[in-house]
């Protein structure tokens, strides 16, 4: 009787538990015998290891094979486990020197020919093409269970394969900001957003340009980390979808439709496995019509709006991904889609406009630092020439030295902690009495106050000022327009508090 053990892991979530494979070959009646808490996809490795192994020209041992994957209350699922069933079988059956397993763990799906083929997990943790970008890890990548076998049996060290090419920086966008004509106030929102990283929600009638304007919002964000790179492709990497190599440094955009269920935007399913707010990690998710978006999946997002990541709970064991993403939304202004306009072509009703603005909760408009009025634009200002001084790369250049100030003070505006915002915000006494008439006059909660201040302090930051002034605040709350349709303001009144503000000035 011989034992020989290889190393490999298991997935739940972003976590990877390790995984010893314990293989006892010995004498008896032929018996491949798999304990360990392992699902069907698992067991039905056996086939296709005695497969593989007998194709690959090697020798499977006839006697009775156990295999134990350890530790035993850990599940086991997919194919991402027959690699060192495989390896551990010929170590135990003295095909593979057994000392050069020891430091080396083992990811692959084998097919009957012996073929390697790539399975989903970590980075660290999956196909070799994924584990290369990770820094510290050194990766071989072999195309069939033979051709790891004699590399395992040669004298020197397994050689590293490099990864492909990934993106370096940020690719030229075909959606430029300076393509959107008029929308000023819009344009302006739309760089605060990018400066702190702000939700924010666009407000209008039909082809007012909202989606034109979600459209242009990664390409005012700075690229990628390589930390933030990792994290992004690793959430791609357990979603079964490639991760991004050739846009290795750009920001996701995730556009989900609106009929899109719970698990498919939060995460979830019987095997849990990340949704759009985590493909949208360190990125931007864009939610139009929302108003028309199921109610769970609109409540659902409050959660990861505030801590940054989602957590699913199953009865078998609880998986965590990161969430930490820039909501986008876009809405009519009511159910016709032209409340507001001075053409007069709305028929709402108050009650239908209620029932409509009703299918967003107050919690979530909370959470939403900008609620933004998109008004359409007169056919002779479509009619100029784009201007560049308000493109994208010189609006990146301004966000890039806002978010560059910020992040001296710790941490971008939009994830400063209660504590932090109070030294980040000192207010003098104007600011202080215009804040507390706002919160007096539209009803705005706690959260929706030191969301205002984050946002003044934003509008400082890209005005290079050190303290929040009135002016600052009162344009903060001037982007609050969903607020004040609550506290019963017509539309027209969209730039009230802004206008008050700067005279006070």
């Amino acid at each position: 009787m011989s034992l020989a053990t290889a190393h490999t892991r298991a997935q739940v979530g972003l976590v990877a538990p390790p995984v010893r494979v314990e293989v006892c070959c010995g004498a008896g009646l032929p018996q491949f015998a798999m304990v360990g808490l392992a699902e069907t996809a698992v067991r039905e490795s056996r086939d296709r290891v005695r497969a593989a192994i007998l194709n690959s020209g090697l020798e499977f041992p006839p006697g009775r094979i156990t295999v134990n994957l350890s530790p035993a209350d850990l599940p086991k699922e997919g194919g991402r486990y027959d690699l060192a069933v495989a390896v551990g079988i010929l170590a135990a059956s003295a095909q593979l020197p057994d000392r050069r397993l020891a430091d080396v763990e083992f990811y692959g799906e084998l097919s009957l020919s012996g073929e390697l083929r790539q399975v989903p997990g970590l980075l660290a943790a999956a196909c070799a093409a994924e584990a290369c970008m990770a820094p510290g890890v050194a990766v071989h990548a072999a195309p069939t269970l033979l051709a790891l076998v004699v590399a395992l049996r040669g004298p020197g060290p397994l050689s590293y394969e490099g990864s492909r090419p990934l993106g370096s920086g940020r690719a030229p966008s075909v959606h430029d900001l300076a393509d959107v004509r008029g929308q000023e106030t819009a344009k302006r929102a739309l760089e605060i957003a990018a400066a702190g990283s702000h939700c924010i929600l666009l407000s209008g009638p039909p082809g007012a340009g909202k989606s034109m304007l979600a459209q242009r919002l990664p390409g005012l964000l700075p690229p990628l980390t390589e930390s933030e790179a990792i994290e992004t492709a690793m959430v791609h990497s357990v979603s079964r979808e490639p991760p991004p190599f050739e846009r290795w440094r750009e920001r996701p955009f995730r556009a989900p439709h609106h009929s899109a269920s719970a698990p498919a935007v939060i995460g979830g399913g019987s095997r849990p496995s990340p949704g759009e707010v985590s493909l949208a990690h360190h990125g931007v998710l864009f939610l139009d019509e929302l108003p028309e978006f199921n109610r769970t999946v609109l409540e659902s997002l409050r959660e990861p709006l505030e801590t940054g990541v989602v957590s699913v709970a199953r009865a078998g064991y609880r998986a965590t991904f990161p969430a930490r993403f820039q909501l986008v939304a876009a809405m009519n202004s009511c159910p016709c889609g032209y409340a507001g306009d001075e053409s007069g072509r709305c028929r709402c009703s108050a009650a239908q406009l209620q029932r409509y603005l009703a299918r967003l909760s107050g919690p979530l408009i909370d959470r939403i630092d900008l609620h933004v009025a998109v008004r359409p634009v007169p056919y002779e200002r479509l009619r100029g020439a784009a201007s560049a001084a308000c493109g994208s790369a010189q609006t990146a250049s301004r966000v890039a030295e806002a978010r560059a100030r910020q992040l001296a003070r710790g941490a971008l505006n939009a994830t400063l902690s209660v504590r932090s915002l109070e030294g980040a915000c000192a207010l003098g006494a104007r600011e202080h009495q215009l804040l507390n008439e706002a919160a007096a006059r539209l009803g705005l909660s706690a959260r929706a106050c030191h969301r205002a201040l984050r946002v003044a302090r934003t509008v400082a930051d890209l005005e290079k000022s050190e303290r929040v002034g009135t002016g600052h605040l009162a344009e903060a709350l001037g982007y609050r327009c969903l607020d004040r349709l609550a506290a019963g303001e017509p539309l027209r009144a969209q730039g009230a508090w802004l206008l008050q503000g700067r005279e006070r000035t």
